[in-house]
């Protein structure tokens, strides 16, 4: 045991990323008030300064990887045997891993908010106006974020034969001695964060949906803590199974649930509606991406709402991306670039945009029923649950809906503790299970400081207090990106002649 805690403890890119971790969570839990008006303050400057670079970084993700899909580079394959999961496995656990938790999060509350408060103002009705910018957020930029990250990992491991970190795959960052430590260390710092927001969010919406079955005030601290608590546990015991046995099941589950559920809801609300705002959506969405992706003329929303949503969502993209980028690399071998940017780009894209036009219709025909809407959809962790009040077993379905937020988070959380133990296991593509424990404990210990967080003040809670912190730890990460694009692109290039 002892020599096992000494290998951990001789690993500086653990140590270090561990030490970090720790003192911060101590940090929060001792200075609360302090860290949250800290962190509101420097959001603020990082929005203001660089917001149109997060927007540019995103447009300019989705334009490469589809040059390199129908360019040559597209053939090349992800090493020399066949895939090592089936098609329908592989969808699963990269959705699972990419969304999961958030598309339940969101269904109804994001499309509802839109539809209220219109961010741009075209000939379309408010409707499309809505789902086409619902779509805009959860559709290819957020998946070109995670294919950058896939394609690079996926070429240097299964085409180099290096390992999964990022700062293996360059020859540029190893000719400093501390450049490659750094890298590793900031991309695990940026995953945790993302990772922890993601927790928090899901584990607030389990506890409100409890909360609201109970008829009871939501927000309780220490539910919330418990919740925590069972998500990092039953994480850790799939990531120590492995991903054969432990995250490809769950991750098949999620699916199957998840798409029980939105049947249910699709036969039993208007089905031509419901087809119809999907397509319509779905085409204003494609010839208006690039000036909705620059918020150019009429596609600008304003820097409030920008503010507020689009760099918040970048920002946590780009803050999944290291692990979920990995994690998909990790589960591509045997396909080539362009099947995974391809399948990676439309498919969970697609996927999506169809749930939100299930739910988001649904929700805005159960709004021209009422007499007077009272912004019952408003909170974003309870309008799920508040939605399914209006159809035939609610209860049975708003305990699916549990469940589902449960099993999600699990697929992320042990998705991440994976790809966590590979880069601080000295890449290796099953890391030693002491690094899978250890990180299953730091991961607990941060998250529950940031729902802590989150409760420090009367109109704060998990959302905005994350909203904040992801955008100022996501620029650091978000300069890497630029960087490593440009240093894969001239590797490619080079290898070609």
């Amino acid at each position: 045991m002892k020599s096992k805690f000494n290998i951990l403890i001789k690993n500086q890119v653990f140590l270090t990323s561990a030490i970090i971790l720790i003192l911060s969570s101590f940090f929060i839990f001792w200075f609360t008030g302090f860290f949250y008006d800290l962190i509101e303050t420097t959001s603020l400057w990082v929005r203001e300064y660089f917001g149109t670079f997060y927007l540019w970084l995103g447009l300019g993700c989705v334009i490469f990887l589809l040059i390199l899909a129908f360019s040559k580079f597209g053939k090349i394959r992800l090493g020399n045997s066949p895939p090592e999961f089936d098609r329908l496995s592989w969808i699963a656990m990269l959705y699972s891993a990419g969304m999961g938790a958030g598309i339940l999060l969101r269904a109804v509350q994001e499309p509802v908010f839109m539809l209220l408060n219109p961010p741009i103002e075209t000939e379309q009705t408010a409707e499309i106006i809505s789902l086409e910018y619902t779509f805009y957020q959860w559709g290819f930029t957020a998946w070109a974020f995670y294919g950058i990250f896939a394609v690079i990992i996926g070429y240097s491991i299964f085409v180099e034969k290096a390992d999964v970190r990022l700062s293996s795959g360059f020859n540029e960052f190893r000719k400093n001695k501390f450049l490659p430590s750094a890298i590793d260390i900031l991309t695990i710092l940026t995953t945790v964060i993302g990772l922890v927001a993601a927790i928090g969010l899901g584990t607030t919406q389990i506890e409100g949906g409890l909360s609201h079955l109970e008829s009871r005030e939501p927000g309780s601290l220490l539910p919330n803590l418990f919740l925590v608590f069972l998500i990092c546990s039953l994480a850790f015991i799939s990531a120590w199974i492995g991903v054969h046995k432990g995250i490809k099941r769950i991750s098949n589950w999620n699916i199957y649930i998840a798409l029980i559920l939105m049947i249910f809801v699709f036969i039993t609300g208007d089905i031509s509606g419901i087809l119809g705002n999907f397509f319509n959506s779905f085409y204003h969405y494609l010839i208006d991406f690039i000036p909705l992706s620059l918020a150019i003329g009429k596609f600008d929303p304003g820097i409030k709402f920008l503010t507020d949503w689009t760099y918040y969502y970048w920002a946590f993209w780009l803050a999944w991306a290291p692990f979920t980028g990995i994690f998909i690399a990790r589960i591509s071998r045997g396909r080539s670039l362009r099947e995974m940017i391809l399948g990676v780009l439309l498919i969970p894209s697609i996927g999506s945009f169809f749930w939100f036009s299930v739910f988001g219709t649904s929700a805005f025909d159960i709004i021209e029923g009422l007499d007077s809407y009272n912004n019952e959809f408003g909170n974003v962790f309870t309008s799920m649950f508040v939605f399914f009040e209006t159809y035939p077993v609610s209860i049975f379905t708003s305990f699916t809906v549990i469940l589902l937020l449960i099993s999600f988070l699990v697929t992320s959380v042990d998705s991440a503790i994976f790809v966590l133990s590979m880069f601080t296991d000295n890449g290796r593509q099953e890391p030693k299970k002491k690094y899978r424990l250890a990180w299953a404990v730091l991961i607990l210990l941060f998250c529950e400081a940031i729902i802590v967080l989150g409760q420090v003040k009367p109109d704060s809670n998990v959302l905005t207090a994350m909203q904040k912190f992801l955008i100022i730890t996501s620029l650091p990460f978000a300069f890497l990106s630029v960087i490593i694009i440009i240093l894969f692109s001239l590797k490619l290039f080079r290898k070609t002649g």
